[in-house]
């Protein structure tokens, strides 16, 4: 199949809209996907960020995104069950790193014996029951057999982008959160004094990202578009240079061409 642009009287290519709704914890990615993207193409892109959770609900409720790019593969495939978006378009576009993050704690051995290094130490995190890295964390935190040292200073964000800021600002001692956030923050502040974790994968569940064409985006050039360009070697490149892991394996998406 060739996917081909729509023309303009005169054989000018005609540009589209393209809305994209994403797990916050991409977010830092996409602020170099996206102009990527609309340089090779003709297309501009507007994101909405939010948890994976709160994301699905407003796509459930009719909200007009032509992609979802969720933190998990749970609510995608929900949605294609739903028929809220195109059977046959779902893939893994990253493979998410969970990190344990403190600004202002350089040196620490061991992270559980940190953890239960105060009894009034805050932790931030994302709430499980709307955000993978949530669920993640507390996957982590029941590793460690911590459960019940925590229960009642856990300091819960609706999105792993709040948990940060939870953890950056000092409303927490530290925070679960995304690596890619870690890492954006880092080119920030060069000189930091943060102790930073990078939790081994085997501690939780796989943060399996996937992306789906929604039904509002079946027709839109844009959106089939943005789905070949997040799995070329260019999109993929930058993915994994914002602390994600990307599929070892080649994507082929089943995308109509009707409009």
């Amino acid at each position: 199949m060739t996917l081909s642009l729509c023309l303009l009287p005169g054989g000018k290519l005609a540009s589209e809209e393209l809305l994209i709704a994403s797990a916050s914890n991409f977010n830092h990615a996409l602020e170099v996907l996206i102009p990527a993207f609309e340089k090779r193409t003709l297309h501009s892109v507007k994101s909405s960020l939010g948890s994976s959770g709160k994301l699905y609900a407003q796509i459930r409720h009719g909200a007009p995104f032509d992609i979802f790019l969720s933190a998990d593969s749970l609510r995608p495939a929900k949605l294609e069950e739903l028929d809220n978006a195109v059977t046959g378009s779902r893939f893994t576009y990253a493979l998410g790193r969970l990190a344990l993050f403190s600004p202002s704690n350089r040196e620490i051995a061991n992270e559980a014996e940190y953890l239960l290094s105060r009894p009034e130490i805050r932790l931030a995190m994302a709430n499980p029951k709307l955000a993978p890295y949530g669920l993640a964390a507390e996957e982590v935190i029941a590793a460690l057999s911590l459960t019940e040292h925590f229960k009642g200073r856990i300091v819960a964000g609706e999105s792993v982008a709040q948990a940060f800021q939870f953890a950056w600002s000092g409303n927490a001692d530290a925070g679960f959160v995304a690596y890619s956030q870690v890492l954006a923050w880092q080119r920030d502040e060069p000189n930091n004094n943060a102790h930073v974790w990078l939790v081994p994968a085997s501690m939780h569940s796989p943060i399996e990202q996937q992306a789906v064409l929604l039904k509002h985006g079946e027709t839109n050039p844009a959106a089939r578009e943005w789905m070949r360009f997040i799995t070329s070697k260019e999109a993929r490149d930058i993915i994994t240079r914002f602390g994600y892991d990307v599929p070892s394996y080649s994507v082929t998406i089943p995308i109509s061409d009707k409009r």
